[in-house]
C-alpha cells in the first residue's frame, strides 16, 4: 500500500529516515514498537535498524516501556531539534494548503 506523499515528505524526500520522522511527527500522542514503525512508514526491518539508534543518540526518538518482549518508542516532542522539524512539518502544511486556495479562487 503506497501511501500518499505527504507535505513533509515534499520538503525532505522518500528516504527512510524521512518516511519513519513522518510517521512519528504525524502520530506523536503514542509510542510504537519497532515493527509497527517499519510497516507504517512503510520501510524494511533492516533499513529501520541501520539508523535508528542514531535517532535514539540524537534523542530524537526515545524508548517509553517495554511490553513483553517489544520495546516502544515514541517522537522526543521536547527536544529543539523534533520542535523545529514539526515546525516545517507545518509551515509546509499551511504553504501547501495556501496554494490550494489560491487554486480554487482562480477557478472559482
Amino acid at each position: 500500500m503506497e501511501s500518499e506523499k505527504t507535505s513533509f515528505r515534499l520538503v525532505f524526500g522518500e528516504s527512510p529516515v524521512a518516511k519513519v520522522l513522518d510517521f512519528l511527527i504525524d502520530n506523536q500522542e503514542f509510542d510504537y514498537s519497532l515493527t509497527e514503525i517499519t510497516k507504517r512508514a512503510e520501510i524494511a526491518w533492516s533499513t529501520l535498524h541501520e539508523f535508528f539508534s542514531d535517532l535514539v543518540k540524537l534523542g530524537i526518538v526515545r524508548k517509553t516501556r517495554k511490553v513483553g518482549r517489544a520495546e516502544l518508542y515514541k517522537l522526543t516532542i521536547e527536544n529543539p531539534l523534533v520542535k523545529k522539524l514539526i515546525e516545517i512539518d507545518i509551515l509546509v502544511s499551511k504553504q501547501l494548503a495556501q496554494i490550494e486556495v489560491e487554486k480554487q479562487k482562480i477557478v472559482a
